[in-house]
């Protein structure tokens, strides 16, 4: 039996809230507050080869997921278990060093994943031309627009070839024909057993371009299955909630 790529069993994340310690004669000594609750009891698995999607309102714990996926954050309960190495797009320039140029910033995202300078220096003029932004590259990244920040993060993420993608609405930026670009890099992907997870506010997108998806509400599963079918119903919902508004 092929193992998941990614399996999470009753997976919850709690945070403490930041509460200012110093009292004052308004709001007196400082209150005991709950912790707040980003995930709970969340269980499901992505299969090898398959785009799955994660939607959901503001604050439902999208990113949240991602990071548990991505391993960036310890869940508080359950487990996580990813099988494949994995490039995370959580957001855009999270990881670039802003002063540095583009082409430092390849240098520096490769070497932070075990490359060597050499097979960095294979992959660069592929990167830049796939980036498109040859005419940039070396000046400080604090520079660039958020449509060229996509296309340099997207870039180096793709030819790192993993085996998983984690992506949180990195292909919501970015002119038309670069993001018709990165969804036929993602197809390939997928046609060699690749994985991506896409975390997005747009509906449309998710169904056309995910197999499943997870409706994430308040930090649970609300529902989980075909995209089209779990879409419409989160589009249902959320215009019922608009006319009882």
């Amino acid at each position: 039996m092929t193992r998941p790529a990614i399996f999470l069993e009753d997976v919850g994340v709690r945070f403490k809230p930041f509460v200012d310690s110093k009292p004052t004669l308004r709001r007196g000594l400082k209150r005991t507050q709950e912790d707040v609750v980003a995930l709970r009891d969340v269980s499901f698995s992505v299969n090898p080869g398959e785009a799955f999607g994660v939607v959901g309102h503001n604050g439902a714990g999208k990113t949240t997921l991602l990071k548990v996926m991505a391993q960036t954050l310890a869940p508080t309960t359950g487990k996580v278990v990813v099988n494949g190495t994995v490039s995370t797009l959580l957001s855009l320039g999270v990881g670039f060093q802003t002063q540095l140029s583009g082409r430092r910033n390849i240098y520096l995202g490769g070497l932070a994943v075990g490359l060597s300078r050499s097979q960095i220096d294979d992959m660069f003029e592929s990167i830049v031309d796939y980036a498109e932004l040859w005419d940039a590259i070396d000046r400080p990244v604090s520079s660039f627009s958020s449509g060229m920040f996509a296309r340099l993060a997207f870039a180096i993420s793709i030819h790192l070839d993993p085996e998983i993608v984690l992506l949180d609405e990195v292909l919501a930026v970015g002119d038309a024909s670069f993001r018709e670009k990165s969804l036929n890099s993602m197809k390939e992907m997928l046609e060699r057993s690749g994985t991506i997870v896409l975390v997005s506010h747009s509906m449309s997108r998710v169904s056309q371009f995910c197999d499943r998806v997870a409706w994430l509400d308040h930090g649970t599963v609300r529902a989980l299955g075909p995209a089209r079918e779990i879409v419409a119903e989160c589009k249902e919902a959320v215009a019922a909630k608009k006319g009882g508004s």
